[in-house]
């Protein structure tokens, strides 16, 4: 293969502008196999851009960009290069006007006007971030509170934008006071939200990658694109057949090894998100603290593996990979008992050795001989 300062170009393969095309019956590896170290626990590079076997008219597409702080990888088969090229700029502009709404890294986001209100002033929204704000609401509540994006008075106390620092328990207790979406009023009637507590601000770090694929994915349709691959910064949307028309394939990255994959998944129209505290971290003194905060007591989680979720929509994986976490395995799979439209992989640490546990609906995602020691839990 040759690379420029770009991209990573493959024999064959025509390039436009900054796209990348092939034509014909395979399309090979254009930026390597395995998985991607910086991903949080998803090595996609592979799914992404790993050979499938098409008919000779097909045209493989693919582009990247950075968007809302991340990376997003994006490659979709199609009858011509037009319909491809088109396709990708529909779902990155859907991503782009996903990150004008929940961006809390940019003062003109329609989230930091609701952020950045004084307590009791009711904010004008768009429809679809109240309606966001409303479906997280609802998952705050169905998982009693393990997932919560109304954290952002915890990250504050423990400066997880900044330095870190460790909170003294009065400043904690007045961070868990403010914080919790349960402390913003929702009229989806008038159209309004407000914020009734001081500080208390919306961290949309736990739902925002998979609130934007859903987003992508109906453009993607849209457009005709019903074959492709978006991997969003270790989150990844799997549409249509994928390698050899059995789907595509997406390890799972070691949650303390992550150039390791330690299992491997087969995805066909399904999303796949992983938490992890393994790469975005603070170190206060002695002590290394995760950026995943449990909102019950206000503390960050332990770092205990990883978990990975796969579901239909985007938003619910990315959701469930947050809250499942938080919950640990144990009661994680105790709570997945009731859910079987979801599935999910934990990858426990224990010591030197890694613990593979899922719930029944993985079975269906697992390659074949991919995870040699674990168990499903009934």
């Amino acid at each position: 293969m040759l690379t420029d300062n770009r991209h990573t170009v493959c024999p064959g393969v025509r390039r436009l502008g900054g796209w990348r095309l092939r034509v014909g019956q395979r399309a090979a590896a254009a930026v390597g196999r395995g998985p991607l170290t910086r991903s949080v626990a998803l090595a996609a590079g592979a799914a992404l851009l790993a050979g499938a076997a098409w008919g000779s008219g097909a045209v493989w597409v693919e582009r990247e960009a950075h968007v809302m702080g991340t990376r997003l990888q994006a490659r979709v088969a199609v009858g011509e290069a037009t319909r491809g090229i088109a396709a990708i700029e529909a779902a990155f502009d859907a991503v782009r006007r996903a990150d004008r709404l929940l961006s809390t890294w940019r003062d003109d986001s329609e989230i930091h006007r609701l952020n950045a209100a004084p307590p009791g002033r009711p904010v004008a929204l768009p429809p679809a971030l109240l309606g966001l704000l409303a479906e997280t609401d609802r998952w705050r509540r169905v998982t009693r509170g393990a997932f919560d994006p109304g954290v952002g008075p915890l990250v504050d106390a423990w400066d997880l934008r900044g330095a870190g620092r460790v909170p003294q328990p009065a400043e904690l207790n007045r961070a868990l006071a403010a914080a919790g979406l349960a402390g913003f009023t929702l009229d989806t009637v008038a159209g309004t939200a407000l914020r009734r507590r001081a500080g208390s601000w919306v961290d949309t770090g736990g739902f925002g990658k998979g609130a934007a694929l859903r987003e992508a994915r109906a453009a993607l349709l849209a457009h005709g694109a019903r074959t492709a691959v978006l991997n969003f910064g270790g989150q990844v949307l799997a549409l249509g057949a994928g390698e050899r028309g059995q789907g595509w394939r997406v390890p799972v990255a070691h949650p303390a090894r992550r150039g390791e994959p330690a299992a491997l998944l087969v995805l066909r129209d399904r999303s796949a998100a992983t938490t992890s505290q393994s790469e975005r971290f603070v170190v206060v003194g002695d002590a290394t603290f995760g950026h995943v905060l449990d909102p019950r007591n206000g503390r960050p989680v332990a770092p205990w593996g990883s978990v990975t979720v796969v579901a239909a929509d985007p938003l619910v994986a990315d959701v469930l990979a947050t809250a499942l976490f938080v919950m640990g395995p144990e009661r994680g799979l105790d709570w997945l008992a009731g859910h079987d439209d979801v599935a999910a992989l934990f990858l426990i640490r224990r010591g030197d050795a890694l613990e593979r546990r899922w719930s029944a609906p993985m079975e269906a995602y697992l390659a074949s001989g991919s995870v040699r020691h674990g168990r499903q839990s009934s």
